[in-house]
């Protein structure tokens, strides 16, 4: 039987959980896949914690170069976040050798080229399914079971934290900032929500996702993003009236080389799958031209569902022979354009006087702008709330629309829409 070695790097929350899965679970792996894991190392200054877990305190360091110089370990496991000390320390596992398995989202997108270069001199490999969506094998799926499509597109809700915060408003009626609240006190945000509720996070996400999914470098400078902070109770209860659902969508497609990516809210149609994800559940719709239409859905977070994707990946790891590579990564692709302007429908919340709504019309059908839907409201202050879900456009144009009547309308709300 194959027996490999493994080096935990950190036993946070998930790392415990990690430590504790391959310490109970050894013996099913084995009778289920033919592989014997074992915990060789565990980097880790908490030493109560290593107590608590029941960690043999010759297996502890502080010294990554303990794992790398041990011939006895053959996967290590990060559970850090953030860039630094991630990356050094996984650089310096890959360079001896080492295959490595990462959640870290943020490091993988700021950094892949060069941990891929470092890995395919050494012949070692990246695993890092968890490091999108949670437990749900989204990275699996566009690696391994998507050959027969050209991928065109991916639309995701991929950061659980605001979709509970974005469901919360739905269905309750709460403002944001009570549901932000709510959501910190379950522990579903930090206590510095930037890195989700600012889009940063799902940036992080959509560039793996895409990059994978097109086999291009999409990095983060070539994502747009807009986070949910500016989202209001009023405009999701009028969408909703209006057949949508608000979501934070992480967006992108490809056609003929041509990649768009964007992270932004959306008001989406109630018919549609991601419509009906709620709470911190997360989904990625994915689009192929053989298989058509396919939706993943699942736990984004926590972990016991993290945990799960982290030892899923180090079993798949232990069994290869070779490791993938990711020529995309390391190679100019000098065929890619990135879209600056994209093109999509368009949620316009107004305040205008009852005399000046023709100027708006004007404006828009001077800049090619169609209306779809058009809904008109009065106002206590004797002027009148105008709602616009405008046809799938560029967005210039009603960025030119709108500045064209500032002079006469008050821009409440401007929300992307995805049919």
């Amino acid at each position: 039987m194959k027996k490999i070695g493994v080096a935990l790097l950190g036993l946070g929350v998930v790392g415990g959980g990690v430590y504790e899965i391959l310490t109970n679970k050894r013996e099913m792996i084995k009778a289920k896949d033919g592989v014997d894991i074992e915990i060789v190392k565990v980097l880790e200054r908490n030493l109560d914690r290593c107590a608590q877990l029941g960690v043999d305190k010759d297996k502890i360091t502080q010294d990554i170069d303990d794992i790398a110089n041990d011939d006895n370990i053959q996967v290590v496991a990060e559970f850090f976040g953030g860039v630094e000390p991630a990356k050094t320390f996984l650089k310096k596992a890959l360079a001896s050798g080492k295959s490595i398995v990462t959640a870290n989202k943020e490091m993988l997108s700021k950094s892949f080229c060069e941990l891929e270069e470092v890995a395919s001199k050494s012949g070692a490999g990246i695993y890092f399914e968890a490091s999108c969506v949670g437990g749900v094998p989204v990275i699996r799926t566009l690696c391994d079971a998507m050959q027969a499509n050209e991928i065109t597109s991916l639309k995701g809700i991929v950061n659980g934290t605001t979709n509970y915060i974005l469901s919360k408003m739905s269905d309750e009626g709460m403002d944001y900032q009570t549901c932000l609240l709510q959501a910190q006190q379950l522990g579903y945000a930090e206590a510095n929500p930037t890195a989700d509720v600012d889009g940063f996070d799902a940036t992080y996400k959509n560039s793996i996702l895409s990059s994978l999914a097109y086999r291009k470098k999409v990095s983060i400078d070539n994502i747009f993003r807009e986070g949910i902070s500016n989202v209001s109770v009023e405009d999701i209860k009028i969408a909703k009236s209006l057949g949508y659902e608000v979501k934070l969508l992480a967006i992108s497609s490809c056609n003929e080389g041509n990649i768009e990516a964007r992270v932004h809210p959306t008001l989406i149609p109630l018919s549609h799958p991601l419509a009906s994800v709620k709470g911190a559940f997360n989904a990625l719709y994915i689009h192929g031209d053989s298989v058509d239409d396919v939706m993943l859905y699942g736990r984004g977070a926590g972990a016991l569902p993290t945990g799960s994707a982290i030892v899923s990946d180090i079993v798949f790891c232990a069994k290869q022979t070779e490791h993938r590579r990711f020529e995309y990564a390391t190679t100019d692709c000098e065929d890619v354009h990135f879209a600056k302007d994209f093109e999509c429908g368009h949620y316009l919340h107004l305040e205008i006087s009852h005399a000046d709504v023709e100027k708006c019309k004007d404006a828009f059908a001077k800049h090619g702008i169609e209306v779809k839907k058009n809904v008109e409201k009065p106002l206590e202050n004797g002027e009148i709330c105008m709602i616009f879900i405008t046809k799938k456009g560029a967005e210039s144009r009603v960025e030119r629309a709108l500045c064209d009547i500032k002079d006469v309308a008050e821009v409440c709300a401007m929300i992307r829409v995805e049919e």
